[in-house]
């Protein structure tokens, strides 16, 4: 992958990292990774534990950001956040986002799947 689509890439982590901060979650983990999997971004709030992967887009030419996070990938995302869960000894109430980030623009889905 050349650099600028991996800045592009941290560029929006850092963007969605801001809102969920500003929004009263804590940082927990970014960039976490494991054999087979990483994990963007990992957040806790009101007692829940939110796994975050974020896609970052310069335009909707291709599609939307979203829909990059097909089943195959949900399952990689899972077995990391269980690898997380063991690594950290943590356990409690667990929720999937994605969000997106399109020309600067976020939307978070929430408890995508």
């Amino acid at each position: 992958m050349d650099r600028s689509r991996v800045a592009l890439g941290r560029w929006g982590e850092e963007l969605v990292a801001r809102h969920y901060t500003s929004n009263g979650y804590q940082l927990l983990d970014q960039n976490w990774q494991v054999r087979g999997g990483e994990l963007d971004l990992v957040f806790e709030g009101d007692g829940v534990i939110v796994f975050c992967e974020v896609k970052t887009r310069s335009s909707a030419g291709f599609g939307a950001a979203v829909e990059a996070i097909g089943y195959r990938k949900q399952g990689f995302l899972r077995r990391t956040a269980i690898a997380w869960l063991r690594e950290h000894d943590r356990s409690g109430e667990l929720r999937f986002d994605v969000a997106t980030v399109t020309a600067g623009r976020i939307q978070v889905v929430e408890a995508a799947f």
